[in-house]
């Protein structure tokens, strides 16, 4: 049963980034993948890597950046979306490719350098704003619903998510839905072994 008390949503995403980093450092200490083994792990935790930001940025799409447009800037919000849309295409290409593939290693390393990007600007700049102007009720509440839309995510590939969503409803989660789900549709390998219909199946869920 998830934990949905109340809690800081900075420290909920703060927590976020530093359990993606830790996997970003395993892959980095790994070194090249001369076996079958070796090469089955990094694609495993390079998928698991992809997922987490895809729950990460799924509830920051539909909680956090619309409360920080509303009560920060619409600057601000736009281009955290406009970053996240710059991971997500490189995670497509990126999930795609297998580690002994040409371009595996590069892609990842962008990867990694948008998000940390993205992570220090949060971190540096959106997120001291927040705790300057909303307050900790608010910031608790805000909390508590992005654990909720994390907690309807998958936690790996799901072999049978639907290749399109049900008729999406109003609100800031269909609006995500509807700007990102063509993304991740089309398959780009077996069913069994691609994330993206683990992620279709969640986007569907939330805007059902």
């Amino acid at each position: 049963m998830p934990d949905l008390k109340p809690q800081d949503v900075i420290e909920v995403l703060t927590q976020d980034h530093r359990e993606v980093e830790e996997m970003f450092a395993t892959l980095e200490s790994m070194g090249p993948a001369t076996t079958d083994a070796q090469r089955k792990r990094r694609k495993d935790l390079v998928d698991q890597v992809t997922i987490e930001l895809v729950r990460h940025s799924v509830a920051e799409e539909a909680e956090v950046y619309p409360a920080v447009q509303d009560k920060l800037t619409k600057k601000e919000a736009e281009r955290a979306r406009k970053e996240h849309a710059e991971a997500e295409q490189t995670m497509k290409r990126l999930e795609g490719l297998k580690p002994e593939d040409e371009g595996f290693d590069a892609e990842l390393a962008t990867l990694m350098r948008e998000v940390r990007e993205h992570v220090a600007e949060e971190e540096g700049e959106m997120f001291p704003r927040m705790r300057e102007v909303f307050t900790q009720d608010e910031l608790d509440k805000l909390g508590s619903r992005v654990k909720g839309v994390k907690a309807l995510a998958p936690t790996r590939p799901h072999p049978s998510a639907p290749d399109s969503c049900a008729p999406l409803r109003s609100g800031s989660t269909s609006e995500y839905v509807s700007r990102h789900s063509f993304q991740v549709a089309t398959p780009c390998c077996s069913r069994d072994k691609c994330s993206a219909f683990a992620i279709v199946s969640f986007l569907c869920a939330i805007s059902s």
